[in-house]
């Protein structure tokens, strides 16, 4: 998904707006397995995914809880880094090579100061973000991991087919064994 897409996508700039916020976009490139960030670090930057799946995770007792899945189109962001400027609560990991956009805060931060559109733009973006994660709150809280799952098939099907049964079944909050007879009773 190109640049000019995921910015349309969260809100639609007029051309010499996205033209300048554009200018503090890079394209970088990082190979699976590599982490974009870490939990407990101020994370100045934030990030759009041209190609590939991320996925962020929080590690208690020894053990990392996946949370969230992003793909091609997604913004990945530590919303306490961006918000605040505080350490953040996630790692981002690569589960494939990934070609991403990338943006520093504080150039961001600047362009909301310069124009009225890309400070919309900043608005719009904070609240899909706060969208996403009440979303994630209320699936966590309230639907079964039979229900998750379903929400997997029908929201993310390409995840199903590109991320690891072990990072499924964590993201779901049950063992592997018990997403196999999930899968099972599905087909």
């Amino acid at each position: 998904m190109n640049i000019d897409q995921i910015i349309d996508n969260i809100y639609t700039l007029p051309e010499n707006s996205k033209n300048e916020l554009k200018k503090h976009i890079t394209e970088v490139f990082h190979p699976k397995g590599f982490c974009l960030m870490e939990a407990d670090k101020v994370i100045p930057h934030i990030y759009f995914i041209k190609k590939g799946i991320v996925r962020a995770y929080a590690s208690r007792d020894g053990n990392d809880i996946t949370f969230w899945f992003g793909n091609e189109g997604e913004t990945v962001v530590s919303m306490k880094s961006y918000v605040e400027n505080k350490p953040g609560y996630e790692n981002i990991e690569l589960l494939e090579d990934c070609e991403l956009y990338k943006l520093e805060t504080n150039n961001l931060r600047k362009l909301f100061n310069e124009d009225i559109h890309i400070a919309n733009w900043g608005r719009k973006f904070a609240e899909r973000e706060l969208v996403k994660t009440e979303e994630l709150i209320i699936s966590r809280q309230f639907k079964t991991s039979l229900d998750r799952y379903k929400d997997l098939m029908k929201d993310k099907p390409s995840l199903l087919r590109r991320v690891q049964l072990g990072h499924i079944a964590s993201y779901l909050g049950i063992t592997q064994v018990s997403l196999s007879r999930i899968r099972a009773e599905i087909k």
